[in-house]
C-alpha cells in the first residue's frame, strides 16, 4: 500500500522540499487531532472557511509525523520535515485520491442521489459480502473530502468497491467522478435535501448524473424527468412500479410488518418479502435487487438474502452507562476503517481518563488476519486504549497481539461474564458487525432510564458552530456558552465537541458548571459570568475564570488572591452599558481603575458587555449606543491600566447584525443550538435537539367520555387517545396542553387533549395508523422550540433549558 500512495502523491503537481526522499507513507490523515497520526502518515494541511490546518503542523512535527502537503511551509517548521507545496491542498487530495484509484481494476459501484445512498451502500455490502471482498465508503463519507478519504482505503485484496456520492452544489460530482470512477451506477431517491445549492429539481438531477459519465450501466426508477437528461448511449437498467416498459417491473403488498414485492424480469417471475413497510425502504430495497439481478444471481439467492436485510444504524451515539460510564455505541459495523473513526470519535468525547474497546471479529478488511489484527494492535496503542475486549473466534485467535485484553469466542461468552468484568468509571466504545448482535451488550451497560430521550445532533451542532465562525472577521476569537446545561442539551458533551474544534473559551452561568466540566477533563480555559462571592475559592482552585461586575465583589476577590499570593490571575471586567443588569456603569470606572492599578494578583484578561436588543433591529439606536459607551469605557480602562485584553460585547444576534463590532471576540449562544431569530439565517442552521418518545398505550373512548385531570377534552365522538410518557415533570409546559400543541406520531400531528400531566400527556391518534410502542417526537424539526416559543408567548430558550435532566440524553454522529 505504501508503494501506490508514494506513487499518487508523486503524480500530484507539486514542488517537493525535503530532506528525506526515501519517503516511508502508509496513511493519509487531514486532522491533526488524530492519536493516529505518526512518522508514515502523510498530512494533508486543509484550508477551510474557518480552519487552516497548517498552524498545527509545528505540534504534528513534534509528534513525529514527517511527510505534509502544504500551500506553504511555516517559517518555524521550515528544514524539520518533508513537504509537497501544492496550490490547493483540498485539489491535491482530490488528485492524489483519482491517482490511487487509478491503479486499481475491479468493478466500483457508485451511488447517488437525495436519500437513501448510505442505506442502500450498506445493504449492498451485506448482501454481496459473502461473494466479494468489498471496500465501501465508510458511515456516509461522501463529500468533497469524504470521498477522497474512501477511495485511499482500497488494498489490493479487493475486488469490489462501493462508494456514494453527494453533492450540494454545481461543478461539485464532476470532481467526485474522477475520483470514484464508477463502473457499475446507482440512482436512488431524487429529493428535496440540499435543493437551496441548485436552480430548480432537472438542474439538481443532470449534476448527479454527472457521477455516471463514464459508467458501463445506470440502475434507477425509471423516470420521465431523469430520462431526458440520461446519455442515450448509456447502457440503462430501469425498473418501475407503474412503467411496464422498465427493465424490471415491481408490484407489491403489504401484510404485518413485511412488504411482498413481485419482481418481473424478461421470462423471470418472482416473490421477495422484506422486513419493511415504509416507501423510503422499499425503493432502497428494490435497488439492491436491481444490483443482484445485474450481477446474475439466482431468484433463489436473492429472495434468501433479501428477507435478512436489517434497519441501518448510520450514527454514533453516546449514551450514559452503569457505575458511572459513558457508552459509545457503534454496535452494527465492523471493519477497519469505521475503526479508526469510531477511535477518533471516541478520543473527542471520551468523558473518563480510562478507555476500554469492545471489539468484534473485523470482516472485509482486504488483509491477512495477521496484518489486520497487527494494524488493529497499532491502532489500539496509538489511540492509548486502557483495555480491550475482544469477542469472536478470529480475534481470539489473535489475543497476544493487543496488551490488557481479554477475548470470548461469542456475545453469549462474554454475557455469561459481565459480572466479573467490573465496568466501572470509564468511556466505552463498542464496536461490533451486526451478526454479534452487540445490541445486547449496549443494553446489559446502558443505564436504565424511561424511554423518553432527547437525542443531541453532534454533526449539527458543529455544522452551527462553524456557520457562526465563517461569520467572524480574521483573527476574532470565539467564546461558546455551555451554561444551563448546554441549554439543555448537555454539558459535557458538547463541551468536549468544542474543545475538539479548538473553540477559545467557554461561557458557563456558575461555579458549579465549570467546576463539572473541569472535572470531567475540559482543559478549555472557562469563564464564570455569574459568581457568587461564596464561590471565589472553588474558583481559584479549579482555574475558573471569573467575570467581575462591581467594586464590592472585585474587593473579595483580591482579598482571597492575596491570601493565596495569587500572580496574575485571570479575571474578566464587566461593563453595563444599558442591559442594567450586571456591571460597573460609568460612575464607576474610577474607582474601578484606581482598585486594578498597579495590582499584580490578577491580571485582566477581557473586557465585556451585554447588549439587550442585539435580535430586534427596531432598536437599533440602541444598540449603537451601548457599542459606543462600550468602545469609550474599554479604552478609558485600556489606557489608564496600560493593558490589552480581548474586549467582546455581541452575543449570538449581534454577531449576525452588527458584525461591524466584533472587537477580539464573540460570545455565540443560542445559535449553536440551531436557534435564530432571524427567518433567513434560521434555514441555513441545523437542528439539533429532537426530543421522542414513545406511545405507552391507546386505547379508544366514546362520545362524550372526557380525558385527563379536570375533563378539560370531552370528545364529541368515538376517539382513539394515545397516552405518551412525558408531562411537565420532565420540562413540557401544561400550556401545551388542551389542544394547543401537538406531537408527530408516524408523520402526522396528533394533538394533545385534556391537560398535561406531571409524567404523561394524551393525544388523539383517530386518524393515524398507530400502535403502543411506536415513536413520538415531541419536538425538533417538526414542532420547532421556536414554534413551540411562539404558541407559548415565550422563547426557545425556556423550551430548551426546561427540559428535565431526568430526560436521558442521547448525543450521536452521523
Amino acid at each position: 500500500m505504501s508503494q501506490k500512495i508514494l506513487k499518487s502523491i508523486q503524480d500530484v503537481p507539486a514542488t517537493f522540499i525535503g530532506n528525506n526522499t526515501d519517503l516511508t507513507i502508509d496513511a493519509i490523515a487531514i486532522d491533526s487531532r488524530s492519536l493516529q497520526n505518526g512518522p508514515q502518515t502523510l498530512f494533508f494541511a486543509l484550508v477551510g472557511a474557518n480552519n487552516d490546518a497548517h498552524q498545527y503542523i509545528k505540534d504534528l512535527i513534534a509528534i513525529g509525523v514527517q511527510n505534509f502537503v502544504v500551500t506553504h511551509i511555516p517559517l518555524e517548521c521550515e528544514g524539520q520535515a518533508n513537504f509537497f507545496v501544492v496550490e490547493n491542498t483540498l485539489t491535491a487530495l482530490q488528485q492524489f485520491a483519482a491517482n490511487y484509484r487509478s491503479l486499481f481494476d475491479f468493478p466500483i459501484i457508485g451511488l447517488t442521489g437525495s436519500n437513501g445512498k448510505t442505506i442502500v451502500k450498506e445493504w449492498l455490502n451485506f448482501l454481496l459480502s459473502p461473494d466479494y471482498n468489498i471496500i465501501r465508503s465508510p458511515k456516509s463519507y461522501n463529500s468533497q473530502i469524504g470521498v477522497p478519504l474512501s477511495v485511499i482505503a482500497i488494498n489490493e485484496q479487493h475486488n469490489l468497491g462501493i462508494f456514494e456520492a453527494g453533492i450540494s452544489t454545481h461543478y461539485e460530482m464532476e470532481k467526485l467522478e474522477k475520483i470514484i470512477k464508477p463502473t457499475i451506477g446507482i440512482l436512488t431517491n431524487i429529493g428535496s435535501a440540499h435543493d437551496e445549492g441548485f436552480v430548480n429539481l432537472e438542474n439538481k438531477i443532470a449534476e448527479k448524473l454527472k457521477l455516471f459519465e463514464h459508467a458501463q450501466v445506470l440502475i434507477y426508477n425509471k423516470n420521465e424527468i431523469i430520462n431526458t437528461f440520461i446519455n442515450p448511449e448509456m447502457k440503462i437498467f430501469s425498473w418501475s412500479f407503474d412503467c411496464k416498459d422498465a427493465d424490471v417491473f415491481v408490484s407489491k403488498k403489504s401484510a404485518l410488518d413485511k412488504t411482498f414485492l413481485n419482481v418481473q424480469f424478461g421470462k423471470q417471475r418472482f416473490d421477495i418479502k422484506i422486513p419493511f413497510q415504509d416507501m423510503a425502504s422499499v425503493e432502497n430495497a428494490i435497488s439492491c435487487v436491481m444490483v443482484l439481478l445485474y450481477f446474475k444471481y439466482d431468484e433463489e439467492t436473492i429472495q434468501n438474502r433479501m428477507e435478512l436485510l436489517y434497519p441501518v444504524e448510520m450514527r454514533l451515539k453516546v449514551k450514559n452507562g452503569i457505575n458511572n460510564c459513558s457508552i459509545i455505541d457503534d454496535s452494527y459495523s465492523s471493519d477497519f476503517q469505521s475503526l479508526k473513526i469510531a477511535l477518533d470519535f471516541l478520543e473527542s468525547q471520551k468523558q473518563y481518563k480510562r478507555k476500554t474497546l469492545i471489539l468484534s471479529d473485523i470482516f472485509q478488511s482486504g488483509l491477512s488476519n495477521d496484518e489486520l489484527y497487527t494494524k488493529v494492535s497499532q491502532l489500539i496503542i496509538s489511540n492509548k486504549i486502557d483495555r480491550v475486549i475482544g469477542i469472536g473466534e478470529t480475534i481470539t485467535a489473535f489475543e497476544k497481539k493487543f496488551a490488557n485484553c481479554i477475548t470470548y469466542k461469542n456475545t453469549a461468552e462474554f454475557i455469561s461474564k459481565f459480572d466479573d468484568l467490573n465496568f466501572a468509571n470509564e468511556t466505552i466504545l463498542i464496536k461490533g458487525a451486526r451478526t454479534f448482535q452487540f445490541e445486547e451488550i449496549v443494553s446489559l451497560l446502558e443505564e436504565k432510564t424511561h424511554e423518553t430521550v432527547l437525542e443531541i445532533n453532534l454533526n449539527a451542532i458543529s455544522h452551527n458552530l462553524n456557520f457562526f465562525k465563517s461569520k467572524l472577521k480574521p483573527n476574532v476569537k470565539i467564546m461558546v456558552m455551555v451554561k444551563a446545561f448546554g441549554y439543555g442539551n448537555g454539558g459535557f458533551e458538547i463541551a468536549k465537541l468544542l474543545e475538539h474544534h479548538k473553540v477559545d473559551y467557554l461561557g458557563v452561568a456558575f461555579a458549579d458548571e465549570g467546576i463539572s466540566l473541569k472535572s470531567a477533563g475540559i482543559h478549555l480555559p472557562i469563564m464564570v459570568l455569574n459568581p457568587e462571592t461564596t464561590s471565589f475559592p472553588a474558583i481559584i482552585q479549579h482555574q475558573l475564570e471569573p467575570e467581575i461586575y462591581s467594586l464590592k465583589g472585585l474587593h473579595a476577590f483580591l482579598k482571597i488572591a492575596e491570601q493565596k499570593n495569587l500572580n496574575q490571575f485571570p479575571i474578566h471586567i464587566k461593563l453595563d452599558t444599558g442591559m442594567h443588569r450586571l456591571g460597573f456603569e460609568d460612575n464607576t470606572i474610577a474607582d474601578l481603575i484606581a482598585t486594578l492599578r498597579g495590582n499584580q494578583t490578577v491580571k485582566v484578561k477581557s473586557i465585556l458587555s451585554h447588549m439587550a436588543t442585539s435580535d430586534d433591529l427596531e432598536f437599533k439606536d440602541f444598540a449603537h449606543s451601548q457599542i459606543d459607551l462600550f468602545e469609550k469605557l474599554s479604552c478609558k480602562l485600556m489606557t489608564e491600566l496600560q493593558i490589552k485584553p480581548l474586549r467582546h460585547i455581541l452575543n449570538t444576534s449581534g454577531i449576525s447584525n452588527y458584525s461591524d463590532s466584533q472587537y477580539d471576540m464573540v460570545r455565540l449562544g443560542i445559535g449553536l443550538y440551531g436557534v435564530s431569530n432571524d427567518v433567513e439565517e434560521q434555514k441555513k442552521l441545523e437542528n439539533v435537539g429532537t426530543l421522542k418518545s414513545v406511545i405507552s398505550q391507546v386505547r379508544r373512548i366514546a362520545s362524550g367520555e372526557s380525558v385527563g385531570y379536570g375533563r378539560r377534552f370531552i370528545a364529541d365522538k368515538p376517539t382513539k387517545i394515545a397516552t405518551i410518557p412525558i408531562g411537565y415533570a420532565d420540562g413540557i409546559s401544561r400550556g401545551w396542553g388542551n389542544g394547543s400543541g401537538y406531537v408527530i406520531i408516524n408523520k402526522s400531528k396528533a394533538f394533545i387533549v385534556g391537560s398535561i400531566c406531571m409524567d404523561m400527556l394524551m393525544v388523539d391518534v383517530t386518524d393515524i395508523e398507530c400502535a403502543e410502542g411506536d415513536q413520538v417526537i415531541v419536538f425538533g424539526e417538526s414542532p420547532t422550540v421556536t414554534y413551540m416559543a411562539q404558541k407559548l408567548n415565550t422563547i426557545p430558550y425556556e423550551i430548551l433549558t426546561s427540559i428535565s435532566q431526568r430526560v436521558k440524553r442521547v448525543f450521536y454522529r452521523e
